[in-house]
């Protein structure tokens, strides 16, 4: 990162902090304003061992991102999200979510081919490492959540259609995920979508059948569903109610990043309603589908639009809540 844009993202992240505290939001985040590049390989952009030849991510639009390719070991993060964290809790008093990448989407890094001197069990182990410790040190630094960003879940399918590559990767953020104790659990939660970027997807054309029965076998408490662009809702809603475990909490999206229209507060009011005929209320919550802005160069959400968006979406939840708490009130008078 330049030194000499210090200043600008200091601005960003304190602008987006004073925006997003206005919308209502009991719990708000920097608008990942500083993480450089994107949300996906912030921590090892720049990087000397590695090579800009790695894996593509095609989207629906026309377009790709690619990652970094490890060309020699040992890995190691150049940065952790505290950083951020940090930076965003100075300017605000209001608890703060801290995003950070999954251990399955880094282990998209290492090559087809085996590193000379350093096998690829060592490069999953350093993996698992820099994980927890970036995690770790979210905790520590007062994160009120610490949401893994595991939107290459889908996308794993679309891959590879056996489910194979799903399973790997189920695995190795259930083995990060073991690192931690329940305590600690309750403040993890694992965030999963089709992707979003220039107002498309990834993988949206697959089927979240494939994902939902393997994403609730993840360790984590907490899961941050993309919902509002689905169309066939009462039967995603139905799988949610089927593998959602009695210790786990499931926060639907009811926003749709990537459409320009902003949705009205009743409409969002009805989303969760609905969402509650199939999941306890004590166990649900919301979210927006995806981040708004998740590559440096994606303008095609305006902040205005984004805003505005959440602030739907607390004004939705607020709405739905008072609803629900009305319906227990007068089934326990």
């Amino acid at each position: 990162m330049d030194p000499a844009l210090d200043h600008l993202y200091e601005a960003a992240i304190i602008e987006t902090i004073r925006r997003f505290e206005a919308t209502g939001s009991p719990v708000i985040t920097d608008g990942e304003q500083r993480k450089y590049h994107n949300f996906w390989t912030y921590c090892v952009d720049g990087l000397e061992n590695t090579t800009p030849e790695g894996f593509i991510i095609p989207f629906s639009a026309g377009h790709s991102r690619r990652m970094p390719m490890l060309k020699e070991g040992p890995f190691r993060y150049r940065i952790y999200a505290d950083y951020y964290l940090e930076t965003a809790m100075r300017y605000t008093n209001l608890p703060v979510k801290q995003a950070v990448i999954s251990p399955s989407a880094l282990s998209l890094m290492y090559p087809p081919h085996e590193i000379e001197g350093y096998s690829r069990d060592q490069f999953i182990e350093d993996l698992l490492n820099e994980h927890e410790t970036e995690v770790r040190r979210c905790l520590h630094k007062g994160a009120h959540k610490v949401q893994i960003d595991f939107t290459e879940g889908r996308l794993a399918l679309k891959i590879d259609p056996t489910g194979r590559l799903l399973d790997s990767f189920i695995d190795l953020n259930n083995m990060a995920l073991s690192r931690f104790n329940s305590d600690e659990l309750s403040r993890i939660g694992v965030h999963t979508c089709p992707g979003g970027d220039r107002d498309s997807t990834h993988s949206a054309d697959i089927d979240y059948s494939q994902l939902l029965p393997k994403l609730f076998q993840l360790k984590a408490k907490n899961f941050y569903i993309a919902f509002s662009g689905e169309k066939d809702r009462l039967r995603i809603l139905n799988m949610i109610r089927a593998h959602l475990k009695p210790d786990q909490k499931v926060f639907i999206g009811v926003t749709s990043p990537i459409n320009p229209e902003v949705e009205r507060p009743e409409h969002i009011c009805d989303l969760i309603l609905e969402a509650a005929e199939f999941i306890p209320v004590e166990q649900l919550g919301t979210t927006d589908d995806c981040g708004f802005s998740p590559f440096c160069d994606d303008i095609s959400t305006t902040r205005e639009t984004a805003f505005a968006k959440i602030a739907a979406r607390v004004q939705g939840t607020a709405l739905a809540s008072s609803i629900l708490s009305g319906i227990a009130q007068s089934c326990t008078s």
